[in-house]
């Protein structure tokens, strides 16, 4: 079937199409998530435990993956943060503190099996 002239669909007629994918609000990355981050993050963490195999601590580079979504959700918890102090401020600042803490932990599962010398029996 071919479109008459009169029959195409307009430009006004497209941005109302656009309408018809509604994602939630927290998935859109122009919008500041402190949920987004913090799940992110934990996400990461949970990642990292399987892929470093924890109490054996296998040496694998596929945790580079689970560090890298790490970093990002701590990218977006510090954009929530606030010129004005506050206890959402406070909040926040708490948050960060946590995900620098697990950006610790899953760099210690990269790193700890190439580190020989602490891997060394005595």
């Amino acid at each position: 079937m071919r479109l008459q002239g009169s029959q195409l669909p307009s430009a006004s007629g497209l941005r109302s199409l656009d309408n018809l994918v509604v994602l939630p609000q927290i998935l859109n990355p122009r919008n500041r998530s402190l949920v987004r981050g913090n799940v992110l993050v934990f996400s990461s963490l949970v990642w990292a435990f399987y892929l470093s195999n924890f109490p054996h601590n296998r040496a694998t580079l596929f945790l580079l993956l689970p560090t890298l979504g790490a970093i990002v959700g701590t990218a977006d918890t510090v954009r929530c943060i606030r010129k004005r102090w506050s206890l959402y401020h406070g909040g926040v600042i708490l948050c960060i503190y946590m995900d620098l803490m697990i950006v610790t932990m899953i760099l210690v599962f990269l790193l700890y099996p190439y580190a020989l010398w602490m891997a060394r029996g005595r």
